[in-house]
């Protein structure tokens, strides 16, 4: 039997890549003589130009930027020397899970060090910049990344305002161009099909968990509109709220206004890239999973999308997840995680091992032998 052992990442605990070994390793145990092919996957979330970079086996460019709160930080971004194309995921300079909690807030959180790494992938040659939305602290319409391109805000009486200050979203008046604007575009990786406004939008549905407090959220909402407006009065460009825009506090809505810039759902970029439907070619089973299934799974994640192409293969597919809205979603075998306590200090461990137990016993139970018969 051969297996293709692609999971997501499971959000809080294991990463892709980690979740990976841990099933290759029980099936090495428990069905020695089966033939494994390892490609864990990403939709546009956390850490998605990160596993592009390993699969496509680029150049990882180290280099020093600041974190979303204006802190020193090293990270790296992929380079492609042949295509011109640097990878680089917002989460590694601009993440929300590299502050600690008292860190989180919106209203100063910038994209500028992401800006700064992409402004080294210019110096390199850069002609695409392929940017991983995924996991973002910040809610500034990328004005970070382009102060760090040339761009330049300022305030009423023509004074430039500062990155990470409370008062450059809503005191912006003028917006400066750089004299020689970069000439490159963007691609970007989204896995929410949020616009960036109303109800749905980045700011009421993801500004709490950036460190909003809900009576706050309209207020800072209307501070963004009146940004729209003086975008479009310096660019003069046609605008509506694009079905993604929402992704990482509108860094491809800022960037768009200056920038050839498409937004594309991550998970189907990412299969592309990798050629995983020549991989479930040769698969018997299908192994995926996540941190939990739920009703957004189906707007463009991974393992939906993944189900979607093992179906049209004829493929058996396993899904691994907490929770249970999966059970009617289509998945062969749905393997159920138990709930954790994310306070827990021992959280990762307990992860890990919950994972290995649950797919063990699924093995010696004789599961995916029992489907494949079927």
């Amino acid at each position: 039997m051969k297996f293709l052992v692609s999971p997501n990442a499971f959000k809080g605990t294991l990463t892709a890549s980690e979740a990976s070994i841990l099933i290759e390793k029980s099936i090495r145990e428990i069905l020695p003589d089966s033939g494994i092919e390892l490609l864990p996957i990403a939709d546009g979330g956390d850490g998605t130009c990160e596993l592009l970079i390993d699969h496509l086996g680029l150049e990882k460019v180290n280099v020093w930027s600041l974190n979303a709160v204006g802190q020193p930080i090293q990270g790296h971004f992929g380079w492609d020397e042949i295509s011109k194309v640097s990878y680089l995921d917002v989460s590694t300079f601009s993440g929300l899970g590299i502050l600690q909690d008292f860190q989180k807030e919106p209203r100063t959180a910038s994209t500028f060090g992401t800006g700064l790494a992409i402004q080294q992938a210019l110096l390199l040659g850069a002609e695409e910049i392929v940017l991983g939305l995924g996991g973002s602290a910040t809610i500034d319409f990328g004005t970070g990344i382009l102060r760090a391109l040339g761009f330049h805000f300022l305030d009423q009486k023509g004074r430039e305002l500062h990155m990470f200050s409370t008062d450059l979203i809503p005191k912006t008046k003028f917006i400066q161009l750089p004299i020689n604007k970069p000439k490159v575009k963007f691609t970007c990786l989204c896995d929410v099909k949020n616009t960036f406004f109303g109800e749905r939008g980045a700011v009421r549905v993801f500004g709490p968990q950036k460190g909003l407090d809900k009576d706050e959220l309209l207020d800072f909402e209307s501070q963004h509109r009146r940004l729209v407006d003086l975008l479009i009065k310096k660019t003069g460009k046609a605008w509506e709220d694009r079905s993604g825009f929402g992704a990482a506090g509108g860094i491809a809505l800022g960037l768009d206004f200056f920038f050839e810039t498409k937004l594309a759902y991550g998970a189907n970029y990412f299969f592309e890239k990798v050629k995983l439907k020549e991989k479930i070619e040769s698969a018997d089973w299908i192994i995926t999973g996540e941190g939990r299934y739920d009703d957004q799974s189906s707007e463009g994640k991974a393992c939906y999308e993944l189900l979607q192409m093992a179906k049209y293969k004829g493929k058996k597919i396993a899904l691994i997840s907490s929770g249970s809205e999966a059970e009617n979603a289509g998945f062969d075998l749905v393997l159920k995680l138990p709930d954790l306590d994310f306070s827990d200090l021992l959280l990762k461990k307990k992860a890990s091992e919950n994972l290995q137990r649950l797919i063990n016993s699924s093995l010696k139970e004789g599961l995916f032998n029992d489907y494949t018969r079927r």
